[in-house]
């Protein structure tokens, strides 16, 4: 009787911890302004016909209300189509159209902001705050005054490349695969003038998917801290899109901040060896499937839907997302690390990430590694918000 009154209350005490610990983490969480740069849903909504503000669940990572269910307070929405597509800067607007869209139809909800003021006003009124990210300088067709437009309508950065080069600037991939074949490397002078007309505008310099000899350039730059809106650790995951040490340094002595992308491959080593072998299995498939519809990642993404058992065994721990995190800020220090998760724009995500409603995840774990609730919020969205003001 004795030993299981002993047991009865050591059950009773566990569960009145992990309820405590579950109140804490996500008070902390609803309380702290989480910020996630990087978010794909508008070019994702625009290829298969859908609006974000109906619900996606099932379809796309994405859609307005499991963004408030997770806890999100600021979306930088990416702006994006790839390098084939002919006039980018009409696909652009198109996007952005698309969005404003919803927040006409949804003015409790969301809202478009352009500054941090704005930004925190509406957040205190408890709706999004939604601003742009241009992903890919291919989107201003080597035209500042398209520049100067895209920012009037609400972007707030633009990353310089995408997988592809520009005329003025080499990427990530062209400057690993195609380096002997390439007319120049780096920022040309053109390349810049669009840095510092950026500067001048406020609008933050965003170095992921660039290739080295680019970051050097922009970081010799630029007059304001930039911003690295979905990267991860080379060191880690040596992968082309991610960070090398010497970079990190740099973003954190130009006062900058890196937000990490949530993209498994960019997570894991051990991912694409995974994924190349799911792949292999299905080659017969995917080659028939080519024929049908050769745009790229249509292969990848009708497979994925598939076989989701297959799929969910390719996928690395969270805890390997956070070990990337824990590493910037040993190497950096904790102001210059954020949450730019890709959503809508992978097609493989860490465990227990499964779409927007899963931030409050990472604020959990974080309390698990002995994070204050002060360095959770810069981490959340503090960081960026301090990068935002710097620039404006």
């Amino acid at each position: 009787m004795f030993s299981k009154s002993i047991l009865f209350l050591s059950v009773l005490i566990f569960t009145v911890s992990q309820n405590t610990v579950a109140q804490q983490y996500k008070k902390l969480h609803f309380k702290s302004i989480l910020v996630d740069t990087h978010n794909d849903i508008l070019s994702t909504v625009a290829d298969k016909g859908l609006s974000m503000d109906t619900d996606l669940t099932g379809i796309t990572q994405t859609d307005l209300k499991r963004m408030k269910e997770g806890g999100l307070d600021v979306q930088l929405f990416s702006v994006f189509c790839d390098g084939q597509k002919q006039n980018p800067y009409a696909w652009a607007n198109r996007e952005m159209d698309s969005l404003y869209a919803v927040a006409k139809r949804n003015p409790d909800k969301i809202v478009i902001v352009y500054n941090e003021a704005e930004l925190l006003k509406t957040v205190k009124e408890k709706k999004i705050a939604a601003m742009f990210g241009v992903e890919g300088g291919h989107m201003i067709e080597n035209d500042l005054n398209k520049l100067d437009s895209l920012y009037k309508r609400g972007a707030r950065y633009m990353t310089l490349t995408w997988n592809n080069s520009t005329p003025w600037a080499t990427s990530a991939l062209d400057e690993t695969t195609k380096a002997g074949s390439l007319p120049h490397k780096g920022l040309t002078d053109f390349g810049k003038q669009v840095v510092q007309r950026m500067n001048k505008l406020g609008m933050l310099v965003d170095l992921s998917h660039v290739g080295e000899q680019t970051f050097w350039d922009a970081i010799n730059t630029v007059s304001k801290p930039v911003l690295v809106s979905h990267s991860c650790v080379y060191n880690l995951c040596p992968h082309r899109r991610n960070l090398k040490d010497e970079q990190i340094k740099a973003v954190a002595k130009n006062g900058g901040v890196i937000h990490l992308n949530f993209y498994s491959g960019f997570v894991d080593p051990a991912f694409e060896k995974r994924s190349d072998a799911f792949t292999a299995k299905h080659k017969a498939e995917m080659d028939s499937l080519v024929k049908i519809n050769p745009e790229p990642y249509f292969t990848d993404t009708y497979l994925f839907a598939k076989y989701p058992a297959e799929v969910e065994g390719l996928r690395p721990p969270l805890s390997m997302l956070l070990d990337h995190l824990d590493y910037i800020v040993k190497m950096a220090g904790i102001d210059h690390v954020g949450l730019g998760s890709d959503f809508d724009g992978v097609n493989s995500l860490p465990q227990q990430l499964n779409d927007v409603r899963d931030y409050p995840i990472i604020t959990k774990e974080l309390l698990n590694r002995g994070y204050s609730k002060k360095d959770i919020a810069k981490i959340l969205g503090g960081n960026f918000l301090r990068v935002l003001k710097a620039n404006e």
